[in-house]
């Protein structure tokens, strides 16, 4: 029979997989509680750290219809579950690991698809959000700057040919007749 308790932390599991934006999971062999603590300190509001069993990370997984993760869950489990920018996340677990080795990605969850470790690197090596648009921003600016600038140049020609005109014409000169060319069936030694 199951314990109350058990299937209170199953139901728990299960909302946050529902209700997290990502979740990345991570196996923690070796670090104290201090460590982990520091950890969830890094990730801030962006993501809650859970230390789970594996058994009632598979059935909650299951209830919330999270497939793809019963191969990552072996050894000592626990689960980054993502709020905010996964992005975000995913940058604060990377720069931890690699300052403590007792914690290894193993994957992860998002969009409805299982995550390998190489994809969250990559997830983590990405601009945040903010830095992404700002730089889409800049380039549009960027491209309406050069359309405005083309879109000027022909009124500036014709103006600076009319004022060089207007120069000529007031020092007295008329411009110069073009030279005609003879016509095709024209011949210069009739």
């Amino acid at each position: 029979m199951a314990r109350a308790d058990k299937v209170s932390a199953v139901d728990e599991i299960a909302n946050r997989f529902r209700d997290s934006s990502a979740s990345v999971v991570t196996e923690y062999r070796g670090l104290s509680v201090a460590k982990l603590t520091q950890l969830r300190w890094d990730l801030g509001e962006a993501a809650k750290f859970r230390v789970a069993k594996n058994t009632l990370v598979k059935r909650a997984a299951a209830d919330a219809g999270v497939q793809g993760l019963d191969d990552l869950l072996a050894g000592p489990t626990a689960i980054a579950f993502v709020d905010g920018e996964p992005v975000d996340a995913a940058k604060a677990i990377k720069k931890f690991a690699r300052e403590n080795p007792g914690l290894k990605i193993k994957g992860g969850y998002m969009d409805g698809r299982a995550l390998s470790t190489s994809e969250i690197e990559q997830l983590a090596d990405l601009e945040s959000r903010e830095v992404l648009l700002a730089q889409l921003a800049g380039a549009m600016k960027a491209n309406l700057s050069k359309a405005a600038s083309l879109f000027n140049q022909p009124a500036s020609q014709v103006a600076r040919m009319a004022q060089a005109l207007a120069d000529k014409q007031a020092d007295g000169g008329e411009p110069a007749p073009a030279e005609s060319a003879p016509a095709d069936g024209d011949s210069a030694e009739s």
